[in-house]
């Protein structure tokens, strides 16, 4: 017989069965501890693996904001070549930064036609260029085909041919943008060299790059005499904020 045995042996029963609870106890612990260092490494890894991706990739998809103007004002610039509806001198500048082809800017611009509507002279609504041009393949095109347009028929062509955008926006493309032009009245070889010349590409860029500076990250992105206000907005949150100005 081993000495392990002869210690056993030795043992009374009592002595023998409690030692048995012990080590029954032990190993109950050692397996939970096993266990529970496994959920908790599993668990670790499940947190980095189901981290939700940066879905943020689409800036054009500004849901309406708070019905509050956001942040500080910016110091805007508006200059006499902008495209602008309304009087020049109005006491509420409103400058948007747009896209033809953004469905949210597609949405906003009924509301600012309202506004213009109801406001009259007290408004200006300033229409700067923000091609997506990473979501929006029509985006630029459309805008360089503006200024072509505008070249020619001057601001009322311009708002005209801009509206035709944003209401058959399904409809973008350099066909769409001749029978446009062509409807408002420009000589259409004069519009055709303009657009295919890319004579407009560095103003368009030029909007693009003063959203830039202001901060834009999205469209319709809009100063309301300088104060940044986002997204596609009711007409309701907009009037409070002009408003708010006019007071």
């Amino acid at each position: 017989m081993s000495d392990k045995q002869n210690v056993f042996s030795s043992l009374s029963p009592k002595a023998t069965f409690i030692l048995g609870i012990v080590v029954t106890l032990l190993a109950v612990f050692a397996v939970g501890f096993f266990v529970l260092l496994g959920q908790f490494m599993d668990n670790g890894q499940a947190s980095k693996t189901n981290q939700p991706a940066n879905t943020n990739s689409n800036p054009t998809a500004l849901a309406p904001a708070a019905p509050t103007a956001q942040g500080g004002r910016v110091n805007v610039t508006v200059a006499s070549s902008d495209h602008i509806r309304g009087d020049k001198n109005a006491p509420v500048k409103i400058m948007e930064f747009s896209d033809y082809q953004c469905p949210y800017c597609s949405k906003f611009h009924p509301t600012m036609q309202q506004v213009m509507a109801e406001y009259g002279d007290q408004v200006a609504w300033v229409y700067k260029h923000f091609p997506l041009d990473s979501l929006h393949a029509q985006a630029r095109p459309a805008a360089e085909a503006s200024e072509c347009v505008a070249e020619q028929a001057g601001e009322e062509g311009f708002w005209q041919f801009t509206d035709a955008m944003f209401a058959n926006q399904e409809s973008l493309s350099p066909t769409f943008y001749e029978q446009i032009a062509e409807e408002i009245g420009v000589n259409m070889s004069q519009f055709k060299d303009c657009v295919s010349s890319g004579k407009f590409q560095n103003r368009v860029e030029a909007d693009y790059q003063q959203g830039i500076s202001y901060g834009v990250n999205g469209t319709p992105g809009n100063f309301v005499n300088g104060v940044p206000v986002k997204g596609a907005l009711p007409f309701s949150t907009i009037a409070q904020i002009i408003d708010s100005e006019l007071n």
